[in-house]
C-alpha cells in the first residue's frame, strides 16, 4: 500500500503562491503607467528600490516591461502602485498630465535617457524562499511572472520555448553554503547538488536552461553553467589550475573530480575537463543531454573578447549582472560556446546546417539530406591557400624555412599600409582617424562564396566573376596614378594599390582571391589568368551570419544611446559617452565585435604548435576550416575600402596618409570626422564615400592627433611604424574589429 507524505507547511504556502502567481499576471498596472506614477509622485528608482529591498535596475526593468516582479515584492509593488494611482490619477483627454519634478535619473531601460548613468549596483537580487518546490519545480515554483510576455521585447532574453523558460544559461555561485544558479531576468534558483555530477544531472532534469535551435534543421544549444570562485570551492575544483594544467588546458585524469563524473557515468570530450568542459550522457533518442561549464577563474572569458583587457571587470561582478550581460549575447547572438571566435564560427553552423530530415518516398523513413546552402563535407585544399604550416605543403616539396611568394601564396589579408605627409598636407593642423564599424561583417554581407570542393582550371582559363576562389593572374600592368572617378581625375598615387595589403603595386603574377580580380575588371582593366581553383557550387553562406551579428550589434548600441537616426554631430556625442551609459553592454559590444572578427579568422586557424611543422593539427579536421572563405571576405573588405577612399578622393580631393585594417587616417583642418568627411550641401554625405553611423560599414571617429605628432613619431621611429595602428582617442576604439 502506497503511503503519501504529509505535505510541510511552507510545501502548501508554496503551493498557493504558485497559483496566486497564475492568476494575478495581469494585476498590474502596465510598464509605462507605472513608470508614470512614480514620475508624478517625485520619487526616483533608488528610492523605490531602497523601500522594496531590491536593486535599481530590477525596478527599471519592471518599469521598460523587460521582467515582471515575482512574490513577496509583487504584492508589495502592487500596494505602492496601488496608492499612487488613488493620489495621482491618470490624466483624462481633458485634463494635462501632470508635470512631473525634475528627479536625476539613471539608465534602466532600452530606451536611454540622456543623463549617464553610474555603473549597475552590486547588491544582490533578493533570493526567492529556500522552499522545498523550488529545487524539486525550479519552472513553476521560481519563474518570473510574465516572462512570456517579456519575451517579445527586445532587450529581453526570456525563453519562448518551455522546455527553456529559465533562460540558456546560469551563473552558479555560493554564499554561506548556499549554491545558487543566477539566471536571466534576475531569477535565482536554488540548487541542491554538492558535486559536479549531480550539477550536472539537476541541470538536465530540473533548471530548464537552454536554447532553442536558430534554424529549423540545427538543434538546440546546450546549457551553460558559469561557475564562479565560490562555486569552485564547493565543488571540490581549484580556483587556479597548476601551471601543468595550465599547459595540457585541462585538470589532470586522476583530480577527484575527474573520477566522479567517470563514476557517475558521464563523460568528457576529448577536450578534457577544461575552462570549457562539456559533459555528457549518452542522448536519449534524440534527445541531447549535455551541459557545457565555463569556469570564470580558468579564464575561460579571456578579457581580450568578454572584458576590458585593460580593467577586467567580470572576476569581480556580480553573478546577476553576469548572467544579464551573458544572456544578452546569448539571445542576440547565441549560446556562448568557447571563445567568442569559436561561438562566431559555431553561430555559422547554427544558421547554415550541413544536413536536414527528409522522407524517403518509398519506405516512408526519415533519412539524412543535405542543405544546398550549406557546408557539407572537409573538401581537399590547394597549395596556394594554405598557411606555411600546413601538411599539404610538405608533400609540395616546400623547405622548411621557405618563404612563399605572391605568385606561390595567397595573400589577402587586410590594409597596413603609409605614407609621408605631402608639404600642403602638413599645412592641416590635424590628424583625424575615423574606422569602419563591423568591418569583416560588412565584407561578408552579399557575399558570393564556394561550398564545394575546388576544381583547377589551366591553360589561362577566362575570368568568371561568378565563380569565388583563387586566380593566378598578373596585375602589374594596372596603373592607378591618374585614373578617372564620376568624371574627376583621381591622384592614384597617393592611395594604396587595391591589390596587396602593403599598398604596393605588384611586380609580377599573383594569387588574388575573386573579389581582388573582380575589382580590377571594375576599374577597366584586362585581366588574363594563368590558372585557377575555383568553386562551381556557390551561395552567399554568410549572409544569415552577417544579419544575425548587425542586429546584435545595433540593438546593443541602441541601448547605450547611439541608434541609427542620429545626425553627425549627434552620433559623435553618443558614442563619445556610450560606455558611461551602460558598462556591461559597452562589454557586450566588444564581444560582438569580436565574435565578427575572431570568426572570420578560424575560418583558416593555423597551428598552435600542438603538432610539429608540416603535421596534421585539430583545426584542420573541421569542415568549416575554409581559408578560400576568409580569403574572400579580406579581399572584399580591402578593395571595397578602396572603392570608397577613390570616391572620397573625387568627391573632395581628400587623400588618406594610413590605414590600419579599417582605420582610415586623413589630414584635417579640425579635430572632428565632420571638419574632413565630404558632405554635400544639404549636410548628407556625398554617396559612396565614407558616412559616419552606426550601421556596420559605416564608420565612426577612431581619434584625433596633431600632424606635429606625426612629424615627431616619424622622427623618432624611422618611419617603420603605421601612425593608424596609435591614433586612438578611446584605447578600445578598435577593440574586436
Amino acid at each position: 500500500m502506497e503511503v503519501s507524505s504529509v505535505p510541510t507547511e511552507d510545501e502548501l504556502f508554496s503551493a498557493v503562491d504558485a497559483l496566486l502567481e497564475e492568476v494575478a499576471q495581469d494585476d498590474l498596472p502596465t510598464p509605462e503607467e507605472r513608470k508614470r506614477l512614480r514620475e508624478a509622485a517625485g520619487l526616483s528608482q533608488e528610492q523605490i528600490a531602497k523601500a522594496l529591498k531590491s536593486r535599481r535596475e530590477t525596478i527599471g526593468n519592471w518599469e521598460s516591461g523587460v521582467t515582471e516582479p515575482r512574490p513577496p515584492k509583487r504584492a508589495a509593488y502592487a500596494r505602492l502602485l496601488e496608492g499612487l494611482a488613488a493620489r495621482f490619477p491618470a490624466p483624462t483627454a481633458d485634463a494635462p498630465a501632470v508635470p512631473a519634478p525634475a528627479v536625476p535619473e539613471a539608465f534602466t531601460g532600452p530606451a536611454p535617457e540622456p543623463v549617464p548613468a553610474p555603473a549597475p549596483a552590486t547588491v544582490p537580487p533578493s533570493r526567492p524562499k529556500a522552499a522545498a518546490s523550488s529545487t524539486s519545480r525550479p519552472a513553476a515554483s521560481s519563474r518570473r511572472p510574465g516572462a512570456k510576455k517579456a519575451a517579445a521585447k527586445t532587450t529581453t532574453v526570456a525563453a519562448a520555448d518551455p522546455r527553456f523558460e529559465n533562460g540558456p544559461l546560469a551563473v552558479i555561485d555560493c554564499e554561506d553554503g548556499q549554491v545558487s544558479a543566477y539566471c536571466v531576468g534576475g531569477l535565482v534558483l536554488d540548487v541542491p547538488a554538492k558535486s559536479i555530477p549531480a550539477l550536472v544531472d539537476w541541470t538536465l532534469a530540473e533548471a530548464r536552461l537552454g536554447q532553442a535551435r536558430l534554424h529549423r534543421n540545427g538543434r538546440d544549444a546546450d546549457p551553460i553553467l558559469v561557475l564562479t570562485a565560490s562555486a569552485l570551492e564547493r565543488f571540490g575544483l581549484p580556483v587556479a589550475l597548476s601551471p601543468e594544467e595550465q599547459r595540457a588546458g585541462r585538470l589532470a585524469a586522476g583530480h577527484k573530480v575527474v573520477k566522479q563524473i567517470t563514476k557517475a557515468g558521464l563523460q568528457l570530450t576529448q577536450r578534457g575537463f577544461g575552462p570549457w568542459a562539456r559533459v555528457y550522457r549518452d542522448p536519449e533518442g534524440s534527445r541531447r543531454r549535455c551541459v557545457q561549464l565555463c569556469i570564470l577563474p580558468w579564464n575561460a572569458l579571456d578579457a581580450r573578447e568578454w572584458d576590458k583587457k585593460d580593467d577586467p571587470q567580470l572576476p569581480t561582478m556580480h553573478p546577476a549582472d553576469l548572467a544579464r550581460y551573458l544572456g544578452l549575447y546569448a539571445a542576440r547572438v547565441t549560446t556562448p560556446r568557447g571563445s567568442t571566435a569559436t561561438t562566431g564560427l559555431e553561430l555559422m553552423t547554427a544558421l547554415r546546417p550541413p544536413t536536414r530530415a527528409e522522407k524517403d518516398p518509398d519506405t516512408g523513413e526519415f533519412k539524412r539530406a543535405f542543405n544546398d546552402d550549406a557546408i557539407t563535407a572537409k573538401y581537399d585544399v590547394v597549395p596556394c591557400e594554405v598557411p606555411d604550416e600546413h601538411p599539404i605543403l610538405k608533400d609540395a616539396g616546400f623547405a622548411r624555412h621557405h618563404i612563399r611568394t605572391p605568385a606561390e601564396m595567397l595573400m589577402e589579408e587586410a590594409y597596413d599600409w603609409c605614407r609621408p605627409l605631402t608639404d600642403e598636407e602638413c599645412a592641416n593642423p590635424y590628424l583625424v582617424a575615423v574606422d569602419i564599424n563591423m568591418s569583416y561583417a560588412a565584407a561578408a554581407n552579399g557575399l558570393t562564396v564556394g561550398l564545394n570542393g575546388p576544381t583547377h582550371l589551366t591553360g589561362n582559363p577566362p575570368f568568371d566573376p561568378a565563380l569565388p576562389g583563387s586566380w593566378l593572374v598578373d596585375l602589374s600592368h594596372v596603373d592607378l596614378s591618374r585614373v578617372q572617378v564620376n568624371g574627376r581625375t583621381v591622384d592614384g598615387d597617393r592611395l594604396p594599390s587595391p591589390f596587396t595589403p602593403t599598398g604596393e603595386r605588384p611586380t609580377g603574377p599573383a594569387w588574388y582571391a575573386t573579389p581582388t580580380v573582380q575589382y580590377a575588371v571594375e576599374l577597366g582593366f584586362d585581366v588574363a589568368p594563368i590558372e585557377a581553383y575555383v568553386r562551381t557550387q556557390t551561395g552567399r553562406y554568410l549572409d544569415p551570419w552577417y544579419k544575425r551579428l548587425r542586429d546584435a550589434y545595433v540593438e546593443t548600441m541602441a541601448d547605450m544611446g547611439v541608434t541609427t537616426d542620429l545626425s553627425g554631430q549627434e552620433f559623435l556625442e553618443a558614442m563619445a559617452r556610450r560606455k558611461q551609459v551602460d558598462p556591461t553592454m559597452a562589454l557586450l559590444e566588444t564581444a560582438i565585435k569580436a565574435t565578427a572578427k575572431g570568426a572570420i579568422g578560424k575560418l583558416r586557424q593555423r597551428s598552435r604548435g600542438q603538432v610539429p611543422y608540416y603535421e596534421p593539427y585539430p583545426a584542420l579536421d573541421r569542415w568549416t576550416w575554409r581559408p578560400d572563405i576568409r580569403a574572400a571576405v579580406l579581399a572584399n573588405q580591402r578593395t571595397g575600402l578602396h572603392r570608397k577612399l577613390m570616391k572620397t578622393a573625387a568627391a573632395a580631393d581628400l587623400y588618406p596618409v594610413a590605414i590600419g585594417t579599417d582605420a582610415i587616417v586623413y589630414p584635417s583642418p579640425g579635430p572632428s570626422p565632420l571638419d574632413v568627411l565630404p558632405h554635400a550641401p544639404e549636410g548628407k554625405s556625398v554617396p559612396g564615400t565614407f558616412r559616419l553611423g552606426v550601421s556596420p560599414g559605416m564608420v565612426k571617429h577612431q581619434g584625433t592627433q596633431t600632424v606635429l605628432w606625426a612629424e615627431q613619431q616619424f622622427e623618432e621611429r624611422g618611419g617603420v611604424f603605421n601612425v593608424a595602428n596609435l591614433i586612438k582617442t578611446d584605447q578600445s576604439a578598435r577593440e574586436g574589429e
